[in-house]
């Protein structure tokens, strides 16, 4: 297990020395080179930034953790250049097609201030009291990192062991960037097993964020704890999807399956055509977190939040006849691997079912997917047999992703990774 070097304290400035040698390597001209096999390289040359371990022929000489490397077909051919990581299923993430780029400090910086740039100039996304993703992964061509603004604070995450060894740097470039009041990294589930990297949710640099920390988005006020809510806090990717609500729903009742901190129920509880909202959640923190969203939009009256499971609930709803005009589905992420694709694939289409025996004539259904390995036309084909089963016509509307700030690499079909479907059912 490689663990990394810990980032400097809050408020400090890194060295340029001793742990960050093998991040600057570029500076060597002999750059380690990993040979990928026959046949599968072709994904690589079409820019996908992902070399997994099963497409590597040989590593010469033996790069360490984190360091850049060369990735060349079986026939000796230029590829790319990217950060190698042994102990990862993704061998090299790739970040250059031009072989004159080094990975240096300033490549990175460019990237960073791109992203930023364009979250800048993107109306809505930035202000005081707005939130955004600021830079998400391979959607802007910085594979691993995640960085998500609320605000006067940012919100890090590293899903790559190559860049958490380049945090100080990074941290450094945001810092003048962004000009943010405090960094707080924020860990994924998994990425000890995934990354080999062993890290910790903690202050990196500056002020801690307050806790709750206050949001505004479409005129909907709320409290966020970025230190231990969901994600970083808030699912800043459904944004649009929250503000399309109002487009498509119909008059009656409304019921948000997987409520979390309420970001569908208060947008719903705003409509004049919306009778009532019904938010559903297995987590008491999730609800207390929504009842105070609630009560501070001063929307409480329209909304009854219950506590419980998602399958046992609109099964124990379906058998009491209890009918509603809109129904959102927005579960949290169903597999982690592509292993539990089976199992989530039967989960989505038992929700899915269940839901839309729900619905009456003529209602919405907003079916949401967040899990990566269920693409748009599997999650699609999903909902169609879902449908079948439950004996309902459904027509889509709408099929949305994730607001604009997390960008689609057109390279990377996996960072598509969100799926909104807003349905008729007849």
């Amino acid at each position: 297990m490689t663990h990394p070097p810990t980032p400097q304290p809050s408020g400090s400035h890194p060295d340029a020395e001793g742990a960050w040698s093998s991040a600057n390597s570029s500076a060597n001209p002999a750059r380690p080179r990993v040979t990928i096999k026959p046949r599968r390289a072709q994904p690589l040359f079409g820019r996908h930034p992902w070399v997994f371990a099963g497409a590597v022929h040989s590593v010469q000489p033996s790069p360490e953790p984190g360091d850049e490397v060369d990735v060349v077909s079986d026939r000796g051919e230029w590829i790319a250049r990217g950060l190698f990581n042994p102990h990862s299923g993704i061998r090299v993430r790739l970040y250059s097609w031009s072989a004159s780029d080094s990975l240096n400090d300033e490549f990175l910086h460019h990237r960073l201030a791109q992203a930023v740039d364009f979250r800048r100039q993107t109306p809505g996304l930035w202000g005081p009291d707005t939130a955004c993703r600021l830079v998400f992964s391979e959607g802007d061509a910085l594979s691993g990192l995640v960085v998500d603004r609320y605000g006067d604070w940012l919100l890090l995450q590293c899903t790559s062991l190559a860049l958490y060894l380049r945090l100080p740097r990074l941290v450094e470039s945001l810092i003048a960037l962004v000009q943010p009041k405090g960094i707080w990294l924020r860990t994924e589930k998994g990425i000890r097993e995934a990354e080999g990297l062993e890290t910790a949710d903690r202050l990196i640099w500056g002020e801690p964020p307050p806790r709750p920390l206050n949001l505004v988005e479409h005129g909907v006020t709320y409290e966020v704890d970025v230190v231990e809510g969901q994600k970083t806090g808030f699912f800043l990717d459904q944004r649009d999807n929250r503000l399309e609500l109002a487009r498509f729903a119909r008059p009656g009742r409304l019921l948000d399956v997987c409520c979390y901190s309420g970001g569908f129920a208060l947008n719903a509880a705003r409509l004049p055509q919306i009778t009532g909202v019904v938010a559903l959640d297995v987590s008491a923190r999730a609800l207390e977190l929504a009842a105070s969203n609630a009560r501070l939009n001063q929307v409480e009256s329209r909304i009854e939040f219950r506590k419980g499971d998602a399958f046992d609930t609109l099964t124990k709803l379906n058998a009491s006849g209890e009918k509603f005009a809109n129904v959102v589905l927005d579960p949290p992420k169903l597999a982690r691997h592509a292993a539990g694709l089976d199992e989530a694939l039967r989960g989505y289409h038992g929700l899915n079912r269940l839901a839309l025996q729900l619905i009456e004539p003529g209602g919405l259904l907003v079916t949401c997917s967040c899990t990566g390995h269920v693409t748009r036309p599997l999650f699609e084909q999903t909902v169609a047999k879902a449908a079948a089963s439950a004996g309902r016509h459904v027509e889509v509307l709408a099929n949305r992703g994730a607001a604009p700030d997390h960008p689609v690499s057109i390279h990377c079909p996996e960072s598509d990774y969100l799926k909104a479907l807003f349905c008729r059912v007849l």
